[in-house]
């Protein structure tokens, strides 16, 4: 089983135990809230799934998680209304000096090769194209929103972690938590408070809404430490350089 519940991982051992223990601290934490509501009720509910993968430098590493999120695209609706996939990757100390752009190189070839896995034809509904503000990353049929967070993230703690790590969130669910506007809207403000209270600096200029005519997904997966922001999606370029 590589779907983890919370139960399941506390019987884990090593980096894959601690990783776990991390995330548990951070996603709790009463004094420092994380900003995410939906994430800590998604943690307190069991509707979070927890995989485990290798070093990320590793091309067998992109296969194992191609085969996780298959698993899950197709298991997801049955974990709850807050479903999302945490993935921790193993995280030696050699890694643990990269720079934010070295992890964010890493990511996007991640998730080029991950597209490359996909046995699925992208849904017709969704642009291919990352420029088209109806874009997100696609696998196996499932929309998802990519969260990517890291040791090299200092100032913006909302995206720090101890271990390289993904968290990836089917548009179901945020459609879900979308189907009731005067609600969302109101956590949605929660949410930006508390953001502002968690991290060393404002909210990055990027964080945006679906379906906004001015939002683009992919600035929003990978965040920098600073307002800053790459001028071009690299999955728009792997997919230039196919053509």
């Amino acid at each position: 089983m590589t779907l983890l519940t919370s139960l399941e991982v506390t019987q884990l051992k090593d980096w894959k135990k601690d990783a776990y223990i991390k995330f548990k601290e951070k996603i709790t934490d009463t004094i420092k809230p994380f900003p995410c509501i939906p994430a800590v009720q998604s943690f307190y509910q069991n509707h979070l799934r927890f995989s485990f993968i290798n070093d990320p430098r590793n091309q067998q590493s992109t296969s194992q998680l191609a085969n996780i999120l298959r698993e899950y695209s197709l298991l997801s609706r049955s974990f709850g209304k807050y479903s999302t996939l945490i993935v921790f990757f193993q995280t030696p100390n050699d890694l643990k000096t990269n720079t934010i752009l070295e992890f964010e190189t890493l990511f996007w070839s991640q998730l080029t090769q991950l597209h490359e896995l996909d046995q699925q034809e992208w849904p017709e509904c969704i642009p291919l194209s990352p420029t088209n503000p109806e874009w997100e990353f696609c696998f196996h049929g499932e929309q998802y929103f990519m969260y990517c967070a890291t040791p090299a993230h200092k100032n913006r703690n909302s995206r720090s972690f101890p271990y390289y790590m993904f968290a990836i969130t089917p548009r179901w669910v945020l459609e879900e938590f979308q189907s009731t506007p005067s609600y969302s809207k109101k956590i949605k403000s929660h949410i930006r408070k508390r953001l502002s209270e968690y991290d060393e600096l404002p909210p990055h200029p990027n964080l945006n809404s679906y379906g906004k005519q001015d939002n683009y997904e992919w600035k929003q997966y990978f965040l920098h430490d600073t307002p800053s922001s790459l001028d071009a999606c690299p999955f728009l370029k792997s997919l230039k350089k196919k053509e």
